[in-house]
């Protein structure tokens, strides 16, 4: 009976993200208005509630352990009362975005619970903490021309993190990315991240002259030589990215976008040269089976657990995820796909796809230059976490060592990772009121006109 109950779980699990995939097409197809989606904004809701007791029932009946059915009541508590309590406080809130977070969040309470009980519970403790922070955040980012104006606090904060763990930092794996506060252990170059696309959003919203621009070129490249000091090469590629599209995007200029990536191919072979480590994850990379006792241990381990689940999974506690060091952070997506199989690991990425179509289109028509270059650097830093930490897993691109958002252990991370997104939600939210507003006369058969302007005041100012 135990045995057809798991597989059956496991078959429905995989049923319903690909339902909950399929309504994030029908909101994509569909576009505007944001605020008139709740059939889908429910539909998704159920899905992810069942998701939740059914994986959850399972590690509880294949483990012989209550503890997870009570951390599955507890996990659904939490997020379930964290969208009904923002759509409460801030009711133009981009729902679907909100689902996609929690959905997020949930799969890696699945997973992390599965690898190691402990770790999910602190998991779970800094999530509640981080949620309940952030809907302070994004009322504060409703401010958003006062948090413009700071750009410059913000650029000297974000250097001071970076240069802080520099000096004083543990050194992980080659790299210095933390240190030690009363015992506990924390990642500031995650809250740096959040502070330089604060700074270069809210440099570029006042940058109208070509002098200006090249000196916030400077402040940035300065942020992502303190990371390459750190050896943390890994963020120092994320940092460099993200801020390449925001130049691109607040300069139109095709040139920038040429240089940018030649400048970042140069870089990457001096990287290759100058630092032992990137050079074993590229010996890695290019050939992993042939040191696969040593350098391409964690590799060949990921490709072979991807290759295991097959389209359905083996199903959760049935797989061997755990062979693969640091799976619970750096290989999540490889335990995703060998216990829930391939189909619920691309759902997995289509969501964070999703998110990341979300934050693009609410730039798009956000009215306001600093919003609009804040959800542009929001979404690149966001999509293009995801893509090194799932080209790494399954032999795409070297190994970085970044974790995947929401999904990830880590509490600096799923920190920061809510931070952002909730942020996002505070700028949305403003624009959004403006366009329900509009929306209401046009339905009203009002005679006002849509005012497409753009709040170059902002830039004047």
């Amino acid at each position: 009976m135990l045995y057809i109950y798991t597989e059956i779980s496991k078959y429905m699990i995989t049923f319903l993200m690909i339902l909950y995939c399929l309504e994030c097409v029908i909101y994509e197809i569909k576009g505007e208005p944001v605020f008139d989606h709740n059939g889908i904004v429910i539909r998704q809701r159920i899905y992810f509630v069942l998701i939740q007791i059914l994986a959850f029932s399972t590690l509880c009946l294949k483990l012989g352990q209550l503890d997870y059915a009570f951390l599955g009541v507890m996990d659904l508590i939490v997020l379930l009362s964290t969208v009904v309590l923002m759509e409460m406080i801030y009711p133009s809130v981009n729902k679907v975005l909100a689902n996609n977070m929690i959905m997020l969040i949930g799969i890696g309470f699945i997973i992390i619970s599965r690898l190691d009980f402990n770790k999910t519970i602190r998991q779970f403790v800094i999530v509640t903490v981080s949620l309940c922070l952030a809907l302070v955040l994004t009322k504060l980012f409703s401010y958003y021309k006062k948090i413009r104006d700071l750009y410059i606090v913000f650029a000297v904060i974000g250097l001071a993190i970076l240069l802080m763990v520099l000096i004083l930092g543990h050194t992980v794996n080659g790299s210095k990315i933390s240190f030690s506060i009363a015992g506990l252990k924390f990642q500031p170059s995650e809250f740096a991240k959040i502070i330089f696309v604060i700074f270069i959003a809210g440099a570029f919203a006042v940058a109208d002259k070509f002098y200006r621009v090249l000196l916030i070129c400077v402040v940035a490249a300065m942020y992502v030589l303190a990371l390459v000091f750190s050896r943390d090469l890994g963020n120092a590629l994320i940092f460099f990215i993200t801020f390449l599209f925001v130049l691109f995007i607040a300069t139109r200029n095709y040139a920038f976008l040429i240089l940018g990536f030649m400048g970042g191919a140069g870089a990457s072979v001096i990287a290759y040269r100058m630092f032992s480590h990137v050079r074993v994850r590229v010996q890695a990379f290019l050939d992993p089976f042939s040191k696969i006792d040593n350098q391409g241990y964690q590799i060949t381990q990921s490709l072979f657990a991807i290759s295991c689940g097959g389209f359905f999974g083996m199903g959760l506690s049935k797989g061997v995820p755990e062979d693969i060091p640091f799976v619970e952070s750096d290989f999540i997506f490889s335990a995703v796909s060998e216990e829930m199989g391939a189909i619920a690991a691309v759902c997995l990425l289509m969501i964070c796809f999703s998110s990341f179509m979300i934050l693009m289109r609410n730039a798009m028509i956000n009215r306001s230059r600093f919003c609009r270059l804040l959800l542009v650097g929001s979404a690149v830093l966001y999509i293009f976490q995801v893509f090194l930490t799932v080209g790494g897993g399954i032999k795409f691109i070297p190994l970085t060592g970044v974790t995947l958002p929401f999904v990830s252990y880590g509490g600096s991370s799923v920190m920061t990772s809510i931070f952002l997104f909730m942020i996002c939600q505070g700028v949305i939210v403003v624009n959004n009121d403006k366009l329900y507003e509009e929306w209401l006369e046009e339905n009203d058969d009002s005679e006002e006109e849509y005012s497409d302007y753009d709040e170059e005041e902002d830039t004047n100012s």
